[in-house]
């Protein structure tokens, strides 16, 4: 379609009382639409769906005025939950070696190998303990000291916080 043929299109339109006009051919289709915000040309190749245009809600009615209602009773007292403190032998003494950055844990650099460390192993400071992965990147986490690994404190595979205690190396 030249430029021509659309001009006196538009012009036909606007002077119309017509409110739309489709025109199509092979690959070609063209839709003006009056008092519309944009006029579309497609190739039928890349037409989208049409849809109906929605309909705006119905305005939702004003709230109803609260009716002043006497406050509820206060409730009664209730009884204070026993928290139980970890005895001293539950978490070993030593280093814990912390979260430097939130990620997953993994105790090891794939499913088939090994973990880096057991519980019983002893490490020595640089060595990699685990890994945090974090948006894609995998960050090996290493002992900052020499010692024995009394405990690990997180499954493998599970997320982590920053500063949450990984390992005790004592």
């Amino acid at each position: 379609m030249d430029l021509k043929h659309l001009r006196e299109l538009l012009q036909m339109v606007g002077e119309s009382g017509v409110a739309e006009v489709e025109i199509e051919e092979k690959d070609f289709k063209l839709v003006i639409r009056k008092n519309a915000p944009t006029i579309s040309v497609q190739h039928a190749a890349s037409m989208p769906t049409m849809y109906p245009p929605m309909m705006p809600y119905p305005p939702t009615p004003p709230a109803p005025l609260p009716v002043h209602a006497p406050p509820p009773p206060a409730p009664a007292p209730q009884a204070v939950p026993k928290i139980e403190v970890p005895s001293a032998q539950a978490t070993p003494s030593g280093h814990i070696v912390k979260a430097p950055i939130v990620g997953t844990f993994y105790s090891a650099s794939s499913p088939e190998t090994p973990p880096y460390v057991k519980v019983g192993d002893s490490v020595s400071e640089g060595q990699t303990l685990c890994i945090i992965e974090a948006m894609k990147l995998m960050n090996e986490i290493e002992a900052e000291v020499s010692g024995k690994v009394l405990q690990i404190l997180v499954e493998n595979g599970k997320p982590v916080e920053y500063d949450q205690a990984l390992f005790v190396i004592g």
